[in-house]
């Protein structure tokens, strides 16, 4: 469990989704990495789609997320919405998307709306929508209207990034820029390169309120989590 057992570690714990992406990683390391998040008390774990359907211990209360059209966002809409069900059936609760970062940069953002409707209808309320933009790749103005488009295709989360894109992970500006462009009405992921509790806090205190770590242990207790997912 984390040291110290603070009330704040505790809330801050559930501001978590415990990650495990890596593409080497085997059935062993996804145990490993539940056993640790349940054992946190972390919101949810994350993973990839062909590790579910996960094994969780019992009476936990920790939930599933799913990444979805990951990590390039390359994929046909129809391709995310079927993968999206399809781990939706397998027991996830949460899906991560990835949009077509391209077609952002490009200003095609009825195409990025599109694409985020075609998920959202596969995958209907209570499962939770996350839409990764990728924020270290865009500027302001088309964080903006990623975050719009995001909004009007019905998700309930907007997320910086999938931690994968060279251009970098999650700042404090690109949270701030998010939260200006959806208000109260969508919530905000930070994700990609929080490695401390300084950044988690950080990241909290500019306007997210669920964070993306592969580190968590380390985070909670105060340390410097290493890179990668």
């Amino acid at each position: 469990m984390p040291a110290p057992n603070s009330a704040s570690v505790v809330a801050l714990a559930r501001t978590i989704d415990h990650t495990f992406l890596k593409p080497e990683g085997r059935r062993s390391d996804v145990e490993r990495v539940v056993a640790e998040a349940a054992a946190l008390g972390v919101y949810s774990v994350c993973v990839s789609p062909s590790e579910l359907p996960l094994t969780l211990p019992a009476r936990s209360e920790l939930k599933v997320t799913a990444v979805c059209g990951f990590p390039s966002g390359k994929h046909q809409s129809s391709v995310k919405a079927a993968e999206a069900a399809l781990a939706v059936n397998h027991g996830a609760d949460e899906i991560d998307m990835v949009i077509d970062v391209g077609a952002a940069i490009d200003g095609r953002i009825a195409e990025v709306e599109a694409d985020i409707r075609a998920v959202r209808a596969a995958v209907p309320a209570p499962t939770v929508l996350k839409v990764i933009i990728e924020s270290a790749a865009l500027d302001d103005e088309t964080i903006t209207a990623v975050c719009g488009a995001a909004e009007a295709g019905g998700a309930d989360f907007v997320k910086t990034s999938t931690g994968f894109h060279p251009s970098g992970g999650a700042t404090v500006h690109a949270v701030e820029v998010m939260r200006r462009a959806v208000g109260d009405r969508v919530a905000i992921k930070a994700s990609g390169g929080i490695r401390s509790r300084e950044d988690a806090e950080a990241m909290l205190r500019a306007g997210a309120s669920r964070l993306g770590l592969s580190s968590s242990r380390v985070v909670l207790e105060g340390g410097t989590g290493a890179a990668g997912y």
